[in-house]
């Protein structure tokens, strides 16, 4: 009965340790996702057109597999 109640405190205090990581995880995703878009707005603002410049690279991928 110990043996079972070790795993069970085993797992429970993985899932915790895991479940905090991941936390962590999501707020680093959220400040990358934030400084992209601070980047991408500023180069909006500077005239840069990131969907175009997009779109011709993947027809000049296109193209280059023809």
């Amino acid at each position: 009965m110990a043996e079972k109640n070790e795993q069970i405190g085993f797992h429970k205090g993985a899932l915790t340790t895991l479940a905090n990581e991941r936390n962590e995880l999501l707020k680093i995703v959220n400040i990358v996702e934030q400084l992209m878009q601070a980047h991408i707005k500023a180069l909006k603002d500077l005239g840069v057109d990131l969907e175009k410049e997009a779109k011709k690279e993947k027809s000049k991928k296109l193209e280059e597999k023809v």
